[in-house]
């Protein structure tokens, strides 16, 4: 038997970083995203000889080890061995040596979600194979405890419900670890339109998430009223998003974008930088209305909105800066588990 699951990557069209503590705790956050047809992808495979073998197909790693109750977690293949380390400790694995492979459809640190998402599709490879009794809350809790419990990687709450959930959806996040996900009922023209309309634009830099969400957190834990203010003209976003997105009012978009990417800027040092800021001018300048960083910012992905047929002409006009056109579709499943 091979066990096999993928779930998908998102894009945050609002509300980014209010989901994440203490912020969330102490005000309530609000978060609109929807998922994509980018996958992070789990293979577990049994095998003869009493061996664990970790393979990041994506990123040429892997580990090899003898079998054992407890990987050691050390900086490489560390969200394959927390999966593992937990579900050996909650569930127990009979001695039987696996292989665990993984591949993602974006680079790590892109902005798109993808450890939370890789943790999310790992989980539900061993979810399958051990029948595991977990509902969509159940396992986007689980993959959140892991990651930043169990890891102590930073960063918010969004990206393991909308891998479980996927679809478009609208998000709100409170003290105690409570999350509440509102699956939203756009009519399929809107999408359409939304898709046509939605550039996706990879900078070809990555980032290093942690410490921009570190900085955030401190921000809120010190107090600072400029980021705690622009948090909360962020979760207002997400609502203005809602709105227009559900009522069809697609024009104000690019608009909304471009008040979240002003109040982004003032969250944390790092968000932005000058050549991020020298796309956004010009994106706008060759049409777009209103974009956003992608994720907790500083390189990655970046997503611009760009009304009747500019896509081409700001696609054209990005062209200097050496980043890459992603095409993309909106899903509307999120985690996929199956056997062969």
């Amino acid at each position: 038997m091979i066990y096999r699951s993928k779930a998908p990557l998102r894009i945050g069209l609002a509300g980014g970083g209010t989901d994440v503590s203490p912020y969330s705790d102490l005000y309530g956050g609000a978060i609109l995203n929807a998922t994509l047809s980018l996958y992070a992808n789990a293979t577990l495979e049994p095998i003869s000889e009493n061996k664990i073998i970790l393979q990041a197909i994506d990123r040429k790693e892997e580990q090899v080890f003898e079998w054992m109750p407890a990987l050691p977690v050390n900086g490489q293949l560390d969200l394959l061995k927390g999966v593992y380390n937990r579900i050996q400790q909650d569930y127990g694995i009979r001695e039987q040596g696996f292989r665990l492979s993984t591949y993602v459809d974006a680079p790590a640190g892109s902005g798109l979600g993808t450890s939370s998402t890789l943790v999310v599709a790992i989980l539900g490879a061993f979810a399958e194979m051990l029948k595991l009794p977990l509902g969509e809350y159940d396992m986007a809790h689980y993959a959140w405890e892991i990651e930043r419990k169990d890891l102590d990687l930073a960063g918010g709450k969004q990206d393991q419900y909308a891998a479980t959930f996927g679809g478009v959806n609208f998000m709100e996040f409170y003290g105690d670890d409570k999350v509440i996900v509102n699956p939203l009922r756009v009519k399929q023209q809107y999408l359409f339109e939304l898709e046509n309309n939605l550039l996706l634009y990879y900078t070809s830099t990555s980032r290093e998430s942690a410490e921009i969400i570190r900085k955030q957190s401190r921000n809120v834990t010190e107090k600072k009223e400029q980021s705690i203010e622009a948090m909360h003209h962020l979760k207002d976003q997400a609502r203005m998003m809602k709105e227009a997105l559900l009522k069809g009012r697609l024009h104000e978009i690019g608009e909304i974008l471009d008040y979240g990417f002003a109040q982004k800027r003032k969250m944390a040092e790092g968000i932005s930088n000058p050549l991020m800021e020298e796309i956004y001018s010009a994106a706008r300048k060759a049409g777009a209305t209103g974009g956003k960083i992608s994720g907790a910012g500083g390189g990655g992905f970046m997503i611009f909105y760009c009304p009747v047929n500019s896509k081409y002409k700001v696609i054209e006009a990005l062209e200097p800066f050496g980043g890459v056109y992603r095409p993309y579709q909106f899903t509307e499943h999120g985690l996929k588990t199956w056997t062969i």
